[in-house]
């Protein structure tokens, strides 16, 4: 739906490879370091970066993205800072789509209309809103397409065919499967069965298809990438960022180039 992401897509079928999604949370472990990590993604391998708008009841996130989101709160994260962090980041990057992916209740706080106008000024290219279901389309889903934003809906292991058109109908960019029943982070995807169903539901969508939750390696990346369009890596960035600070929690100057080098990593094999 934005030039930005059609963009992308076409230009990777081009090069015959699929996207790199990396999520981080935004002003994880704050926001001078989380603006550094951001800001390298691109350079380190990233087709498309998530930005996760922190919360305190993140029910789909694991372990270590909750933490991560609970260090940002901590750091004085809000939704004005998360998208003041996109707004600077776009600022120096105008071709890298970035998705803002989290939960519905800051957005309802913020304000619906306000969020979706700031959003889309800051450089906002596209919504995974994890709590809100086809049927409450009319919240945020349909307003969002109508001011511009792709709406990137959520597909798992339980869409089964009877659903997936549904699922489908107003979701726009690309469509994300969820690889693991359960939350991010805690399994490892079962690769037969990742590309199994997503064969099955290529038939019921043109969009591309980025798998996610639970890959953590570059052979993970790698194997999924020979089915899908996307592979979508997080947890094991912001685990990144963790083990990289100090004994007081603080960034260290290490914290930026440990989730640089892994993302790197790991683009090398979505690249083969």
């Amino acid at each position: 739906m934005t030039a930005r992401m059609d963009d992308k897509f076409a230009a990777l079928k081009k090069q015959g490879r699929a996207a790199l999604v990396t999520f981080v949370t935004a002003g994880d472990p704050d926001a001078a370091t989380s603006l550094k990590i951001v800001e390298g993604l691109p350079k380190a391998g990233a087709d498309i970066i998530e930005l996760g708008m922190p919360f305190t009841d993140p029910m789909a996130d694991g372990p270590a993205i909750q933490e991560a989101g609970l260090r940002a709160l901590r750091a004085g994260a809000t939704m004005k800072t998360t998208l003041k962090l996109l707004k600077a980041f776009r600022a120096k990057d105008k071709t890298t789509p970035v998705v803002l992916m989290g939960y519905y209740n800051p957005i309802y706080v913020y304000g619906v209309e306000k969020f979706l106008k700031d959003a889309k000024a800051a450089g906002c290219d596209g919504l995974i809103v994890v709590d809100l279901p086809p049927e409450e389309d009319s919240e945020l889903c349909i307003p969002a397409m109508e001011a511009g934003l792709n709406f990137i809906r959520l597909a798992t292991p339980t869409t089964d065919d009877a659903r997936a058109p549904a699922v489908f109908k107003h979701t726009s960019g690309f469509v994300y499967y969820v690889s693991v029943l359960g939350i991010t982070g805690t399994k490892a995807p079962d690769l037969k069965s990742v590309a199994a169903n997503v064969k099955r539901l290529k038939k019921h969508t043109s969009l591309p298809i980025c798998v996610g939750f639970g890959v953590k390696t570059a052979e993970q990346a790698r194997a999924i990438a020979q089915n899908a369009d996307g592979v979508v890596v997080g947890s094991a960035l912001v685990s990144a960022v963790e083990k990289s600070l100090d004994k007081k929690g603080k960034p260290t100057a290490s914290t930026p180039k440990a989730v640089h080098k892994l993302v790197a990593k790991i683009a090398k094999g979505v690249r083969t």
